[in-house]
């Protein structure tokens, strides 16, 4: 009994003159909790990025803008009030990533440019493109089909949908760049 007196007392002496101990046992408090709920929540949650389709997906045609997914070890396409077209993940060969600069604007833009004085439409031109990532699969069908598909993404998600398929059991060999690298890295190593 002795010991819980001592104990409420010293709690009593701590809480009320200092307000610094408050704020330091509320934050204490409110760490754990939050660390309690983000253990409860999935590691993996289903990726979905904007997508153009260029060519590729059988049933879905050409230049089509929906959303490309990954979801329960399938990656999907599916356009707004149409049916999703689905690959298995683990039936992709390799993932191709590219760049690709487009103009943006139409016919506005190129009226825009060529009523620009003195040469002026070439620095319109300069600042009316926006580059986009491609990413092109290469996949095995259920008959064992060799396909190939094309998507158009925004900049910098390329490279996030592709870790994404490679963390899900896609198969991904190294581009040249990559081989080129290694294998200059190699020999640097065996001449010293």
């Amino acid at each position: 009994m002795h010991c819980i007196r001592v104990t409420w007392n010293l709690i009593v002496y701590f809480w009320r003159p200092r307000p610094t101990f408050r704020l330091l046992i509320l934050l204490i408090l409110s760490t754990t909790v939050a660390f309690a709920q983000n253990g409860s929540q999935p590691s993996n949650p289903p990726l979905s990025i904007h997508a153009t389709h260029i060519l590729g997906f059988e049933g879905v045609k050409s230049n089509a803008s929906g959303t490309l997914s990954i979801q329960n070890n399938s990656l999907q396409f599916q356009k707004e009030g149409k049916a999703a077209v689905r690959v298995q993940i683990a039936s992709v060969q390799d993932v191709c990533l590219g760049e690709q600069s487009k103009q943006v604007g139409g016919l506005p833009m190129t009226l825009g440019k060529a009523a620009a004085p003195y040469g002026g439409g070439r620095v319109v031109s300069l600042l009316a493109h926006k580059k986009y990532d491609t990413l092109t699969l290469e996949y095995v069908d259920t008959n064992g089909g060799f396909h190939g598909a094309m998507f158009q993404l925004n900049k910098g998600q390329g490279e996030v949908l592709r870790n994404a398929l490679v963390a899900n059991g896609a198969h991904v060999t190294d581009s040249p760049s990559q081989a080129n690298q290694q294998s200059t890295a190699e020999v640097s190593n065996e001449n010293k």
